[in-house]
């Protein structure tokens, strides 16, 4: 899927959070576009070497060169990095 964005994923209507919002990376830097007010919000910063994004439920799952971000949507936090 290209939006014009390199690295994103978008949120489908009911899988939990974020339905219709495209989440992608640039500049180290998570992003959430509204395609609707066509606004960004940054949701997380200093994501390093970021080669792959994918989301289930209300997690985003960034692959990096030195692991994995885990970003959860509901509660805004970086969970965990492997």
């Amino acid at each position: 899927m290209h939006h014009g964005f390199k690295l994103s994923v978008e949120g489908k209507i009911g899988d939990g959070c974020g339905g219709e919002r495209i989440f992608y990376i640039e500049n180290e830097t998570l992003y959430a576009f509204d395609p609707i007010t066509k606004n960004s919000i940054v949701l997380l910063q200093g994501i390093k070497d970021a080669y792959s994004i994918q989301k289930s439920g209300c997690v985003i799952m960034i692959q990096t060169k030195d692991g994995e971000v885990l970003f959860n949507l509901s509660t805004f936090q970086r969970e965990t990095q492997k």
